[in-house]
């Protein structure tokens, strides 16, 4: 028996509908296995799912945790107080600020004292401490103080014009010359001290102000410059003034050179002429500076043209001729050389009439 698709077709007539209902069966077979596939796939996570984005895993079963509640309160514990409350409502807790007042921010430590500062007391000095100067570059410092006065041992007051800024260890070394070396000499010219001349002390530049020179030390508020020391009596002791006794002045540069590590005034540089800088800078080896050259005082009469030529002198001709001098060494026992004849006689025998004498001056350059 012989089988054909022709033979097939024409044996059976529901042409149309066999791939239709073929293809519906192949879809619900798909349809229920991938249904199994997903129902599997949730038990077990996909090994390369790293982003959980893959079919969810069954949660675990939440237990609910038991929370204890508080002790009663024991019939023994006294009841709680009503009464405070009233005066409480009106006035705001100690550690809790007002709803109205804004919180305050909690004041900075108190900077721990200096030795310095607890040795300069008012008995010493008044000087009054200022807040730390931080300025361009290395300029400024710290334990700083306004040194507006200098308190002497009998409580009598040296007032320092202007006030200077300077570091504690520099005004403490001041107050300690003036009180003990420069009262001594104003008492020894019959006065006290009334003030001092302050020509500068803190001043942010470099030296001798100089466009990029090297800080100074009064940019360290380390330095100060003194011009003079001016006495109860009026007279005033100018450390530069030429005018002023040499052993005075001379007594000041001891004095300063003992105390201070820089000293500079005349001699140094044309920088210091009028004035003495002070310092207290640090060098290795203790290494002092000290130059100061103490001029000699000026004369009271300044010297003008020499004194006239006397009357009594010989001719400066006679005097000069060498013939004089050989006569001279020849001893009184030697006939006296012949004169050669005055300059008038000598005209007179010419027949000219002689000039009269002139004395010789010398020309000023």
């Amino acid at each position: 028996m012989s089988f054909s698709l022709p033979d097939f077709r024409r044996k059976w007539s529901c042409r149309g509908y066999m791939p239709a209902g073929a293809a519906m069966v192949t879809a619900a077979l798909g349809l229920s296995l991938v249904l199994a596939e997903r129902a599997e796939a949730r038990k077990y996570a996909a090994p390369l799912d790293i982003f959980g984005l893959g079919t969810p895993r069954p949660r675990a079963k939440v237990h609910s945790a038991r929370i204890p509640l508080p002790k009663p309160r024991p019939e023994e514990a006294p009841q709680a107080t009503d009464e405070a409350a009233p005066e409480a409502e009106g006035k705001p807790s100690a550690d809790k600020p007002s709803a109205n007042k804004p919180a305050e921010a909690a004041p900075p430590p108190e900077k721990q004292l200096s030795a310095c500062r607890l040795a300069l007391t008012e008995e010493i000095a008044v000087a009054p401490s200022i807040p730390d100067i931080r300025g361009p570059g290395a300029c400024g410092g710290e334990d700083l103080v306004r040194l507006e006065a200098i308190v002497l041992p009998d409580k009598r007051k040296v007032a320092v014009k202007p006030a200077a800024i300077l570091r504690c260890t520099m005004a403490s070394a001041i107050a300690d010359w003036v009180r003990k070396d420069m009262v001594p000499l104003a008492a020894s010219l019959g006065s006290t001290i009334s003030d001092l001349d302050n020509f500068d002390s803190f001043e942010c530049r470099g030296r001798n102000r100089i466009a990029g020179a090297m800080l100074s030390e009064h940019g360290k508020a380390n330095a100060l410059d003194v011009r003079a020391i001016k006495l109860a009596n009026g007279r005033s002791i100018g450390l530069t003034d030429r005018s002023m006794p040499r052993d005075v002045r001379e007594r000041v540069l001891h004095s300063v050179c003992a105390r201070f590590s820089t000293v500079l005034g005349p001699g140094s540089d044309w920088y210091h002429e009028d004035h003495i800088h002070l310092d207290l800078a640090q060098r290795r080896n203790d290494y002092r500076i000290c130059q100061w050259n103490v001029w000699d005082p000026l004369p009271q009469v300044a010297p003008l043209l020499p004194a006239g030529r006397p009357e009594e002198a010989p001719p400066r001709e006679v005097a000069a001729r060498p013939e004089a001098k050989d006569g001279a060494r020849d001893g009184a026992d030697d006939e006296p050389a012949q004169k050669s004849p005055a300059p008038a006689d000598k005209s007179a025998a010419d027949g000219t009439k002689a000039e009269p004498h002139k004395p010789a001056t010398k020309k000023r350059r």
